[in-house]
């Protein structure tokens, strides 16, 4: 792995790490609205951020995360880090 893939990696693990928990407890459907039960904040994603959301759920491994959402969506790797770190930041204002 070189040193881009790395730094590229790091802020969704740290993420992870973080708001792992927080993100077990967001109730998701099928239309992308997403409601947090603890602060009573909701909000709607689009597909692709639905799929994210659900995936980050369901396990904590970057690699694997990243590997579906390039096979059922069509993105860059580069957009795709890119998009990922952007919807990780706004996902912590809803978080708090």
């Amino acid at each position: 792995m070189n040193a881009n893939k790395k730094t590229a990696e790091k802020p969704l693990d740290n993420f992870l790490s973080l708001y792992g928990d927080s993100l077990k407890r967001l109730a998701l459907n099928d239309s992308g609205f997403v409601f947090d039960p603890m602060n009573g904040h909701s909000f709607t994603v689009n597909p692709s951020g639905l799929e994210l959301l659900k995936l980050m759920q369901k396990q904590k491994d970057v690699e694997l995360i990243k590997h579906q959402i390039l096979r059922d969506f069509d993105v860059s790797t580069e957009m795709l880090e890119r998009d990922v770190v952007e919807f990780s930041e706004q996902l912590k204002r809803y978080l708090k």
